[in-house]
């Protein structure tokens, strides 16, 4: 078994700042092919556009909540690579929720950005890696990575929407590598606690004792970075892992050997 990725193509969304810009980085460094691909696309030509010039990385804008940007992000790595075989479903939003305020609209907001958008490209990903799959007669055909969270399991209230978002983005990654071992496509997710994103750094930067709070309910000590989930993006995305499908990998630190549900997990 090995860990190479050396000439696969990978669509990896949420890839302007944070966790998605690393995995795009970690993975065009280790070989694959990447189309980068997030709604703001001032912040992605500045953080990628100097990498997309030598090749290994192009970059796609636009809303991926709208099918026919789906499509025509599906069409443009097609034409720039002639394949897909590995999506990273990075994109995602965090907001704070009122659980009783009927006007709130976080929850579904939150659903639609978090897991419809995930949904919808995984499916027609998934065609597509179907398709190819007429040529290649046996092995790994595809792998699909969901992003998710420990919010999942550990109920905190002003994370309601959040939660409920991971929570179902799990699920989905359940049922649909139920769906797809037939047609040799794997899918995981990893649930990771308090890493270094561009929304928890505003927060935390906002906010010195969140910060502390973070850093004494997780074992480790400390908020991780992103750079620490890639290598586990690349495990579930390589023929390491060929054997695994539907699982939730959590990276976290320990945080979720703690029942510490008053502190903010994400």
């Amino acid at each position: 078994m090995t860990f190479s990725i050396k000439g696969k193509t990978a669509i990896v969304t949420g890839a302007a700042d944070g966790i998605g810009l690393a995995i795009a980085r970690h993975l065009a460094d280790r070989g694959a092919n990447v189309m980068a691909a997030d709604m703001n696309e001032k912040k992605l030509i500045e953080e990628l556009g100097s990498d997309a010039e030598d090749g290994d990385i192009r970059v796609f804008s636009g809303d991926l909540r709208q099918r026919l940007t789906i499509a025509n992000l599906i069409s443009a790595t097609i034409d720039a690579f002639d394949q897909i075989d590995i999506l990273v479903n990075a994109s995602r939003q965090v907001l704070v929720t009122d659980a009783l305020d009927v006007e709130d609209t976080s929850v579904s907001t939150l659903l639609d950005q978090n897991l419809m958008t995930a949904l919808s490209l995984s499916q027609l990903v998934a065609k597509r890696m179907i398709k190819q799959a007429e040529d290649q007669p046996e092995g790994q055909i595809g792998a699909i990575i969901n992003l998710s969270s420990i919010a999942a399991r550990q109920s905190q209230p002003d994370l309601m929407g959040y939660a409920i978002a991971a929570a179902a983005v799990q699920q989905m990654t359940r049922s649909m590598a139920l769906v797809l071992a037939e047609h040799r496509i794997r899918v995981n997710a990893i649930a990771f606690g308090s890493v270094m994103s561009a929304s928890l750094r505003t927060a935390v930067a906002e906010n010195r004792e969140w910060r502390n709070d973070i850093r004494s309910n997780t074992p480790l000590g400390r908020i991780a970075a992103p750079t620490e989930l890639c290598e586990a993006v690349q495990f579930l995305a390589a023929e390491s892992s060929s054997f695994m499908t539907g699982e939730v990998m959590t990276i976290d630190g320990g945080r979720s050997l703690l029942d510490a549900v008053t502190s903010p997990a994400h």
